[in-house]
């Protein structure tokens, strides 16, 4: 397998780590688009959300609080985005589970919400399709 993340998480590709635990690393990635910008990884590799084992999944959860704090605290974020993509359709790039924590700062300019003229039809059907 060549993964980049696995390659970080070996030691065998440099990486600016901010948290580690015995499950969950963090760090700072290479294309910020905000001070602090970091990725959150499972130490073990899962491609996406619909595989990730659910014990990993609550330690990067517990661990993107513990780091928001601190970027808040430390770097003076007024708010976080957490964002995360599965799957090539939903623009998924590296093909191993990972959060992007990104710190927002007042007047930063960045618009994390994508733009949409999308409207739903039929609220009851996709509501009933979703909980079969």
């Amino acid at each position: 397998m060549d993964c980049i993340f696995c390659k970080i998480v070996k030691g065998e590709a440099p990486a600016k780590k901010v948290y580690e635990n015995e499950k969950v690393l963090a760090f700072l990635t290479i294309g910020p688009i905000s001070r602090g910008h970091l990725l959150v990884i499972p130490k073990k590799h899962f491609e996406n959300i619909f595989d990730i084992d659910e014990d990993y999944l609550k330690e990067i959860i517990f661990a993107t609080k513990k780091i928001s704090q601190k970027l808040k605290k430390n770097l003076k974020a007024d708010g976080v985005n957490i964002l995360h993509a599965s799957g090539k359709d939903a623009q998924q790039s590296v093909f191993h589970f990972h959060l992007h924590l990104v710190p927002r700062y007042k007047n930063d300019g960045i618009d994390t919400w994508p733009k949409s003229n999308y409207q739903e039809l039929n609220f009851e059907e996709v509501t009933n399709k979703i909980k079969e």
